[in-house]
């Protein structure tokens, strides 16, 4: 009989579980050494990397030289003499820093060898010329599309992007290579892109392709090959057996949730096996304004819900009684210990390495080799042997934000958070709430410095998103991964669990866009590692200042009111706070960084919109906080990307009539994207006229340009050049008298034209100036119109110079006031006439 077990059954059910010693943290100092070495190693040039490996080589060497010679009384002493400082504890600290020293080397050594490997044979030399290549490739990882992105008037097309490792170079001398080098594909997407997207990783590719260097250094890859073309995959070699089977138990996944809700279709599979393809822009976008973006694709929160079926909870490590369905069904510790590690390499396996997978992977390994071996101890150990053999065994880890903050969330659910929730529990939170919110509270302090690092944001509503969350995570993980497995043997079936768990699935969609949805949902807070750096303190200092503040509970009551109504921003309140937005305010121009958006306000909770931006996230909170739920027309003046790629955000959750739009269908890509997102919404879509008069409620416009024979020739003129040059004029007047004239992108030649078309178009009260206030104004309509207020639209430090100095010169001398949403930020009109008035800082 197993030790372990007898002790089981002697043990009263109602006697407290015996508990091993203090937290073994020995391990830790070693392989945050390793870390912190294969950091540093991987971004410099081997002779630095060597000169470190040497150094920390020999301290060791001295450090244990000396406690020896301590230890046997010096040179030719007796073991017995008395040698000042030759102390036990003191060898042990030698010992230690002795260890830690020869960690670091073994990092930085690992990181230099791996890196070393980057800069050999003939794919980096081809990458410094640019050339061009044929070569084999065999893939690495599941192809991934890129997100869409607005890079000044366009979007950036989508690609598709793999992992590989080069086995073959074929130069355009005809020479031949051999070798075996890591290096990231992109391919265009377009003819044959399904074919691409269904590969699987051990295929074995012949491409011809340029080779470029990374874009920074460090990067795990010694050459990005941009593909030629867009066709089909050449294929040279079938994938193994073993991903076959993980891409055919990944594709029955996928199978089993077409019939889904399309936010459960889309989560299911990236919570079960990482497959994130169906995952669109705007709900990736609310997953991470809540910070649940460790659920948006599979993570180490999976195998642990797995493993916890097994073994029980993670806080059962430390004491001698088991948990989970192991002992129920009878298998033993070393039987359980083998079951959980296949479970945990099939998981690998079909879930794909990310740095989550990889690193509960390992921890949960070296626990249940704990348990196996009847050694059980605290999981700090198993999570600081995890990070110390990951870090060694691929150095770029120890860069990855992913595996960072894998780390972090996982030390502080061991470390943190069960001191939190005992101190919850004694303040009368129920046991279960008080270990959820406990858990919840220590993560967020842990890993939201970090992400402030590169996403300059903190999430105020992370904790409670976490919290409704976790209600949902094990049902949708358990079903999900049972849909997996019956997928490959009887469909139907694992349609139906598939179905059982798309309810909790679609929960955690809910949440994150109910959350992502409040107005304070974000704040907004300095990147980089001096902002992460000043949130790990502002966090200290809170943690600090809570266990010394007297009448806590009356405290962090006040302080979760105040909370709740940042995060919540009641109207009345926000206006009364922030003086945004002003009441009356009849025009309003959005802070949506490199692009237009303008709203005019039509009476109550309406108004009409005039272009929505280059992003849906800004667009959508700008008409949130002006109180705007219904939506007559939007009015997009001309199809580049700055203008029109937020219009989701504009139809997130508002009644809206029809968009209109002007005749000059370019570019098309982005003209087909209106379409497209049109027809989802079912709006019709309209075509600005010229002339066109329209009015809602005490708000009336006429449609100035594009005008039909403007210049003489075609439908817009011969002063349509572009789609610039076809933006939808429109001057608008409202019930109070007030005047505006929207010029979209117009650039001079045809604002020479529109001023010829109307040579009666006289003063305005509120210019929106075109093309971002770019240098490209035509002095005689500024001159036709001066403005008393000119407002421009552009983004903080934007590469094009917008606005222009001399555009806000020209401005300036006519008499006008210029506000810009760089620096001011969302700017609100109010009154008319001498009560004209702009209130500046809204967004």
């Amino acid at each position: 009989m197993n030790p372990d077990e007898g002790i089981d059954e002697e043990r009263g059910a109602g006697q407290k579980p015996w508990q091993e010693g203090p937290t073994d943290l020995r391990l830790v100092p070693l392989a945050g050494a390793a870390w912190a070495a294969a950091a540093w190693a991987v971004g410099t040039t081997g002779q630095w990397t060597a000169a470190g490996v040497g150094v920390c080589l020999a301290g060791a060497l001295i450090l244990l030289v000396r406690g020896q010679v301590r230890r046997r009384g010096g040179p030719g002493g007796g073991r017995g003499a008395a040698v000042p400082g030759a102390t036990p504890g003191w060898r042990l600290r030698a010992t230690a820093w002795a260890g830690v020293l020869l960690c670091a080397a073994a990092g930085a050594a690992s990181a230099g060898l791996h890196a070393a490997d980057l800069r050999r044979g003939p794919v980096p030399e081809l990458a410094r010329e640019y050339a061009r290549a044929r070569l084999e490739v065999v893939v690495t990882s599941d192809p991934r599309l890129t997100r869409p992105k607005v890079r000044g008037n366009a979007m950036a097309p989508v690609s598709i992007v793999l992992n590989g490792e080069v086995t073959r170079v074929e130069r355009s001398d005809g020479s031949v290579h051999r070798t075996r080098t890591p290096v990231l594909l992109i391919v265009p997407s377009g003819e044959g892109r399904e074919e691409w997207l269904r590969l699987l990783p051990s295929t074995r590719l012949r491409v011809g392709a340029r080779l470029a260097p990374p874009l920074r250094p460090g990067e795990s890859v010694a050459a990005v090959l941009k593909a030629d073309g867009a066709g089909p995959p050449r294929i040279v070699g079938p994938p193994s057996a073993l991903q076959r089977t993980a891409g055919d138990l990944r594709a029955g996944l996928r199978e089993a949730t077409e019939k889904l809700a399309p936010d459960a279709r889309a989560l299911l599979p990236g919570l079960v096996v990482g497959d994130t393809s169906r995952v669109g822009p705007e709900l990736r976008a609310a997953f991470e304004a809540t910070d649940l973006t460790h659920l948006l694709a599979v993570s180490g929160s999976n195998l642990t819900v797995v493993l916890l079926l097994l073994i029980g909870r993670p806080g059962r490590a430390q004491q001698v009684e088991r948990g989970g369905l192991a002992p129920r069904i009878g298998l033993s510790l070393r039987v359980t210990a083998l079951a959980g590690g296949g479970l945990t390499l099939a998981f690998v396996v079909v879930c794909r390495p990310d740095p989550s997978v990889l690193r509960a992977a390992a921890c949960g390994l070296v626990a249940l080799l704990a348990i196996g071996t009847g050694r059980r101890r605290s999981l700090i150990p198993a999570l600081a042997a995890a990070v110390l053999v990951l870090v060694l065994y691929d150095p770029w880890l120890a860069r990855s934000y992913g595996f960072l903050l894998s780390v972090l969330a996982t030390g502080a659910l061991l470390t943190i958070a069960p001191r939190w929730s005992e101190a919850l529990r004694r303040r009368g939170v129920p046991g279960r709430a008080a270990e959820a919110l406990g858990a919840a509270l220590a993560a967020q302090a842990v890993c939201a410095p970090v992400v402030t690092v590169f996403a300059a944001r903190v999430s105020l509503v992370a904790v409670p998103a976490n919290l409704f969350a976790e209600l949902a995570v094990a049902p949708a993980t358990v079903c999900g991964f049972a849909a997996l497995a019956l997928a490959a043997v009887w469909m139907p079936a694992a349609e139906g669990l598939a179905w059982v768990a798309g309810w909790p699935a679609g929960w955690l969609a809910r949440v994150a866009r109910t959350g992502a949805a409040l107005p304070g949902a974000e704040l907004a807070w300095p990147g980089g590692w001096w902002g992460g750096l000043a949130l790990a303190l502002l966090t200290a200092l809170v943690v600090l200042g809570a266990r010394r503040l007297p009448y806590r509970g009356v405290a962090g009551a006040l302080v979760a009111g105040v909370l709740l109504l940042v995060v919540v921003r009641p109207a009345p309140l926000a206006r009364w706070v922030t003086g945004w937005p002003p009441p009356g305010w009849v025009f309003a121009m959005c802070q949506v960084g490199q692009g237009d958006a303008t709203v005019l306000a039509a009476g109550g909770d309406s108004a009409v919109v005039v272009d929505a931006g280059p992003d849906p996230v800004p667009v959508d909170r700008c008409l949130r906080e002006l109180g705007v739920r219904r939506v007559p027309l939007v009015v997009l003046t001309h199809f580049h990307a700055d203008h029109v790629a937020g219009l989701p955000g504009v139809l997130r959750g508002r009644a809206v009539g029809a968009i209109q739009t002007t005749g000059l269908e370019e570019p098309p890509g982005q003209a087909a994207f209106v379409r497209r997102t049109a027809a989802a919404a079912g709006v019709p879509l309209i075509r600005a006229g010229p002339g066109e008069r329209r009015r809602i409620g005490t708000l009336e416009w006429r449609v100035l340009w594009p005008w039909g024979g403007a210049g003489g020739g075609d439908a817009f003129g011969s002063a349509v050049e572009g789609p610039n040059d076809a933006s939808v004029t429109l001057l608008v007047r409202t019930g109070g008298g007030l005047s505006l004239l929207l010029l979209g992108d117009l650039e001079p030649p045809a604002q020479r034209a529109l001023l010829g078309v109307h040579p009666g178009l006289g003063p305005v009260d509120v210019l929106k100036v075109a093309h971002h206030g770019s240098a490209h104004q035509d002095p005689g309509l500024m001159r036709a119109v001066r403005p008393r207020l000119a407002l421009v639209s552009a983004g903080r430090d934007n590469p094009y110079g917008h606005p222009s100095p001399r555009t806000l010169e020209a401005l300036g001398a006519g008499g006008a006031r210029v506000l810009r949403t760089d620096r001011d930020g969302a700017v609100a009109v109010v009154g008319a006439g001498r009560g004209l008035v702009a209130v500046p800082g809204g967004g």
